[in-house]
């Protein structure tokens, strides 16, 4: 733990390391921005199509520039329609990316006007788009070449051999280590100096893809270069560097003109800004040692005072309380396992057995006596998830059987400890492929609408199928897990809630999930039923095929959320935009138009309108099935004051479905 008297010290070194960073002279020479641009003459589509499609394509990058250090997207439909992306070094923080990539866009524009087809390289940034798809595809023409620092080096040949060398191992590393994101960066000592270096590739590549990007770039940047002390190479596709001083953790400037003067007093500004920031983190750190320190004293008296508590009394009295008639904790059948065999299966809850962590505590991966592979949720004292949600969890999943529902092996509550013991699900949860762009591109449309059934099944078994008629209430991306098939199976009942036979919804002062996949009506009243889930599903169905995040949305003048964007482009007949470009070649027009539609309509902002779980599952199978036209959805995401004229009623039936078939 880092405590509060140590900051002090470490504040004079780093302002210096600040200092000799800018007064460093060894920069290499050539200044941003580098382009390449093409010429139209081949091109025989609408010109003027072209560039309004280019417009929306360049505004889409800028506007998520701020969330995400790379997107891709496409508008409009071929010959005219455009393909685009941007690529921030990994190193920059998401508001530099930003302002870079509205640098690159004027520059873009500006550059290379009434072209097709076009890249620019900004100092930290780069974008390009051109009327051809080029996702996925490796091209290494073009690489912009002598952007070098002119000093030479004492010991060339030596020096080459040592940058090679680095070079060829961060590619590995960028290429094939999956955390590394396609992106690495590493520094190796060489006579009395230290060579920094960076690699990184759009992440629409594969890793095969990576690793001859980036080795094309080596034997070029090292045919060129390798007398001199500093190199970059921007390729399409890939970026590497090299230097004598440490570029990627030292604040960049992104502007080479002016004279030492200005220089020197640009440096003055930066100091003193610099100082003012660190002198006002250090206090906020200092206030927030504080709180955590007194936060941490209340939990360790809050753990002492449980301890207490807890042994062979606590678990007798908590089986007593919570699951007494429901199972015998004596039989060969009872689902309680005994700490023991639990710490032996995680090896005494090791990190490298460590699979996430979530507000409620950690999860680990842990292998039975019996040799079953298991995930074992772990919930601390301090967690957000208390006993009664675990006591919840427990009884609700004990009861549920379906092929597209996690099953929950066992539970153990000795000790301090409560644990959830589920089945291992080998490809983690949905949200893991779809929003990383290089996993996604495994994720087929056959596999995606498998994906979109299998949710269906399971939330239609909750509220139909099962003895109890239940509504999770927090049905999202990281609550679907994918077995060794891809198969889904919903999970994390800790806030789900059992109606009684003859309600049709409830309410709740506590309101449980996840805003943007909440339902109006539940968000903004705490009225909930099965129409709730029913919205958390459309929207859910709207990720699945357009492969965004409906939390990547910030609010425009256009599009708050990927909702409000879906529906706005259905409007204009436009919804065959929103196809993630991955599905191009295994998904037909028209059945993924009539997804977006399901989607609408589960996603109405009137309970009401919403079909049942039952209609959709017929939907989704049944393609001649005609489906009605959707109603304006909920926009509003986290906030509802924006829309003055919704007002919401009090609804005592929900099971009533504008759609036919059941």
């Amino acid at each position: 733990m880092i405590h509060a008297h140590i900051v002090p010290k470490v504040i004079g070194p780093f302002l210096l390391y600040v200092f000799l960073a800018l007064l460093c002279n060894n920069l290499a020479y050539a200044d941003p921005p580098y382009f390449i641009c093409s010429n139209n003459s081949n091109y025989a589509g609408n010109i003027t199509l072209f560039q309004n499609n280019l417009q929306d394509a360049i505004f889409s990058l800028s506007s998520n520039a701020s969330v995400s250090k790379f997107y891709n997207t496409s508008k409009g439909n071929d010959p005219d329609g455009v393909y685009s992306l941007y690529m921030c070094l990994g190193y920059v923080p998401n508001e530099t990316c930003q302002t870079c990539i509205t640098t690159a866009t004027q520059d873009i524009l500006r550059l290379c006007p009434n072209t097709t087809e076009a890249v620019v390289w900004e100092e930290v940034c780069q974008l390009r788009f051109s009327n051809k798809n080029f996702f996925g595809q490796l091209n290494v023409t073009g690489n912009v070449l002598d952007l070098d620092n002119k000093k030479n080096i004492s010991e060339p040949e030596q020096f080459k051999s040592v940058v090679k060398e680095t070079l060829n191992t961060l590619t590995k590393r960028a290429a094939f280590n999956l955390s590394a994101n396609l992106y690495a960066t590493g520094e190796v000592a060489f006579e009395d100096n230290t060579i920094y270096a960076l690699v990184q590739c759009t992440k629409d590549l594969s890793a095969d893809g990576c690793n001859s990007c980036l080795q094309r770039a080596i034997t070029d940047v090292l045919t060129c270069c390798y007398f001199s002390i500093g190199a970059r190479l921007p390729s399409r596709s890939c970026f590497l560097r090299y230097e004598l001083y440490n570029f990627y953790e030292a604040p960049t400037s992104t502007n080479g003109q002016g004279g030492s003067n200005g220089w020197k007093t640009w440096m003055m500004v930066i100091l003193a800004v610099a100082s003012a920031c660190l002198a006002i983190v250090l206090l906020g750190f200092c206030i927030f040692c504080l709180k955590m320190r007194k936060k941490a004293k209340k939990c360790e008296r809050e753990t002492i005072s449980q301890q207490a508590n807890i042994g062979d009394h606590y678990i007798s009295n908590f089986h007593r309380t919570n699951f007494q008639g429901r199972y015998d904790p004596n039989t060969r059948e009872s689902p309680h396992i005994d700490l023991a065999s639990i710490l032996a299966a995680t090896n005494n809850f090791s990190d490298s057995n460590k699979l996430g962590e979530g507000g409620f505590g950690p999860v680990y991966k842990g292998i039975l006596s019996d040799g079953k592979e298991v995930a074992v949720k772990r919930l601390s004292y301090c967690s957000e998830q208390g006993s009664q949600e675990f006591t919840n969890e427990v009884l609700l999943i004990m009861k549920l059987q379906h092929k597209n529902l996690v099953r929950l092996l066992g539970f153990c509550t000795e000790r301090e400890e409560k644990l959830l013991v589920y089945e291992f699900m080998p490809n983690s949860s949905l949200d893991v492929f779809l929003f990383d762009p290089r996993r996604r591109a495994q994720l087929n449309w056959s596999k995606r609408r498998n994906i979109i059934c299998g949710i269906a099944r399971g939330i239609l078994y909750l509220h139909e199928d099962s003895r109890l008629k239940i509504i999770h209430r927090d049905l999202k991306a990281s609550n679907v897990l994918l077995d060794y098939d891809m198969n889904p199976k919903i999970s994390d009942f800790g806030t789900a809630r059992i109606l009684t036979g003859s309600e049709g919804e409830t309410n709740t002062a506590k309101i449980v999930g996840t805003y943007g996949y909440m339902a109006p009506e539940y968000a903004m009243e705490g009225l909930y039923s099965i129409k709730s889930d029913v919205f958390s599903f459309g929207v859910l169905l709207l990720e699945i095929i357009t492969g965004r995040g409906n939390a990547s949305f910030r609010r425009s003048k256009g599009a708050p959320s990927l909702l409000a964007y879906a529906w706005q482009l259905w409007n204009e007949g436009k919804a065959i935009e929103m196809m993630d470009p991955l599905l191009n070649d295994s998904c037909y027009p028209d059945e993924f138009l009539r997804y977006i539609h399901i989607g609408l309509l589960c996603a109405q902002e009137d309970a009401n309108d919403r079909p049942t779980m039952s209609s959709v599952a017929v939907m989704l199978k049944n393609e001649s099935i005609t489906l009605c036209q959707p109603q304006r959805p909920a926009f509003s995401i986290g906030r509802f004051t924006d829309h003055n004229e919704t007002c919401y009623d009090s609804i005592n039936g929900l099971s009533i479905s504008n759609i036919g078939p059941r």
